[in-house]
């Protein structure tokens, strides 16, 4: 005969069972709940920390060839000089019309007119760095391209009594790296352009004219050299012209300390961060970095 255990029994064992297990459920329970609230609050704290969490700060820019201001302003720049005769007649243009330049001298020119030099300093004007002898950088070892900076530095130097803290490769042709390392080095900034009129090409003075009328926006860093007559010639009207539109002239380091922070995208009308002419590079020369000039 099998043995059947009476239904009360059974039923007692199973509450008994079920009341055991149930400390160990609740507890289970408890555990995932509060685990979830600890994700939680590590996911927000994660978030308010990243919010909070200081922006790294942008490394710092050192090439120019336009720059992002608030107004009319431009920087009207001069390469190649001092010459003897033609830098004199454009200083006195640039001071007919109350405006002020940067200068992009030579070396070997500053050693022979440092009276030019200096005459261009006392008249408010701005002095860069723009070699000793004109060559390719990129196409140059560091140490050469070492020393031409540093005698330039030290012939403007000596005709002025202080450095300069601006640059202009000839031809605007650098490599990245050289820029780093001059930055580096000789706490130059890189300054390129955006407006070129060529008028190393000698087009004529109503050409050279035109040109920068055409391509000058607000920001702009036109390019000019007051080694040829013709550009000398262009510079009263080009002046004038530039100032019927409402431009305003300053130096490249005002400029620069004009910029303000660029705009996703350029508003219309705006220049984009690209020279407006780039000029084919000399024979057998490398490539030119954007902004440059066969005779920049």
């Amino acid at each position: 005969m099998r043995y059947e255990p009476p239904l009360l029994d059974t039923r007692i064992q199973f509450a008994a069972s079920t009341h055991a297990c149930f400390p160990f459920a609740l507890l289970f329970s408890l555990g995932f709940v509060a685990a979830h609230l600890i994700r939680a609050d590590t996911t927000i704290a994660a978030q308010v920390a990243g919010k909070n969490k200081p922006a790294t700060p942008a490394e710092p820019r050192i090439t120019f060839n336009w720059v992002h201001v608030d107004g009319p302003y431009i920087a009207m720049t001069f390469d190649d000089g001092p010459n003897a005769t033609l830098t004199p007649k454009l200083l006195d243009i640039l001071a007919a019309h109350h405006i002020k330049a940067t200068f992009f001298v030579i070396g070997e020119n500053v050693v022979q007119h440092p009276e030019v030099v200096a005459r261009a300093v006392r008249e408010g004007h701005e002095i860069g760095n723009h070699s000793w002898s004109h060559p390719n950088f990129g196409k140059m070892s560091d140490d050469a391209v070492r020393r031409e900076l540093r005698r330039t530095e030290d012939a403007i130097k000596s005709a002025i009594g202080t450095g300069t803290t601006l640059m202009r490769p000839p031809y605007g042709s650098l490599t990245a790296r050289q820029k780093r390392w001059i930055h580096d080095e000789f706490g130059y900034q890189i300054i390129l352009w955006d407006v070129d009129p060529l008028d190393w090409k000698r087009p004529g003075p109503a050409v050279v004219c035109n040109r920068i009328l055409k391509e000058t926006r607000p920001g702009s860093i036109v390019l000019s050299h007051d080694i040829h007559p013709g550009t000398i010639e262009a510079m009263p009207s080009t002046f004038d012209q530039l100032e019927a539109k409402g431009f305003k002239f300053v130096t490249v380091s005002d400029l620069i300390r004009m910029a303000r922070s660029e705009p996703s995208k350029p508003a219309t009308g705006e220049r984009a961060n690209v020279p407006a002419t780039i000029s084919s590079p000399p024979s057998g020369s490398t490539t030119l970095t954007p902004g440059s000039s066969p005779n920049g």
